[in-house]
């Protein structure tokens, strides 16, 4: 699992999966979150402004990330 450091908190689910790529856009992003291919923390996420902070997991097509306050 990759560790994701933010620097403020709290960060919305779609902007993370855009700036870490795992999605070309953010576009792309509302998208497979609206088809419930995202999780956070274990539990399928369908919330594209769901605030993430430090300690969320976040899991999408075969890649976890750990977010991590600075």
């Amino acid at each position: 699992m990759r560790e994701v450091i933010i620097t403020k908190e709290p960060v919305e689910l779609y902007k993370v999966l855009k700036f870490e790529d795992m999605v070309d856009s953010g576009g792309e992003a509302k998208l497979v979150i609206d088809q419930g291919l995202v999780q956070v923390n274990g539990e399928i996420e369908t919330r594209k402004r769901k605030k993430i902070v430090s300690g969320d997991t976040i899991e999408f097509d075969g890649e976890a990330i750990k977010i991590v306050l600075a």
